[in-house]
């Protein structure tokens, strides 16, 4: 167990607090929840840069957090996106809906092609690409945008630029699945004898 790693369990353990945080603010409007959901997304996004520091300086690669950073965003993002996008009004505006969906197809989409893969190979290799960290950062950006409480017409074109680089980053991950699921000899029809 790395330190990286550790770093990333206790993300993974922040994610609870900051949807109830979330739902305790929307439901009575008591801007110590607000700022606690703040203070914990910002928390959980800061410890992600520190554990891929940790991970890259001193070399504290492992299969695990290969497993476990991902799986941390993903929780992370999934749950502010999908609790701001519901009908907050009117203590948060709401993150487009087209946005959510457009997240959420992608990664299930995402899922099922890993799950494709690894049965098909046994192994599963995912380097992440610039397009990817851009989705990623932007979908922060908008779940930081509504708990700043920030004027909406600039969160919409800050929603239309995640899903954009959403949208790019998932076909470009589904054309390297395909390719690769191509090259495999699995793939090649079997001749019949």
């Amino acid at each position: 167990m790395t330190t990286a790693n550790k770093i990333t369990i206790c993300r993974i353990l922040l994610v609870p607090l900051f949807v109830v945080e979330v739902l305790y603010y929307t439901d009575n409007g008591n801007e110590v929840h607000r700022l606690v959901a703040l203070l914990v997304f910002g928390l959980a996004s800061l410890s992600d840069a520190i554990d891929g520091y940790l991970a890259r300086r001193y070399n504290q690669h492992s299969e695990l957090g290969r497993i476990l950073d991902p799986l941390a965003d993903k929780l992370l993002l999934i749950a502010g996106i999908v609790l701001l996008s519901l009908k907050n009004e009117p203590y948060l505006d709401r993150i487009p809906m087209w946005l959510t969906v457009t997240i959420l197809s992608r990664d299930v989409l995402l899922v099922i092609g890993l799950a494709i893969i690894y049965y098909t190979y046994g192994k599963i290799t995912v380097r992440p690409i610039l397009i990817g960290k851009a989705a990623t950062v932007l979908q922060m950006a908008c779940v930081l945008w509504v708990l700043f409480k920030w004027p909406f017409k600039f969160l919409l074109g800050i929603a239309i630029a995640a899903a954009v680089s959403t949208g790019i980053s998932g076909i470009w991950y589904i054309l390297g699945g395909i390719r690769r699921l191509s090259a495999s000899p699995s793939s090649s029809a079997s001749t019949a004898e």
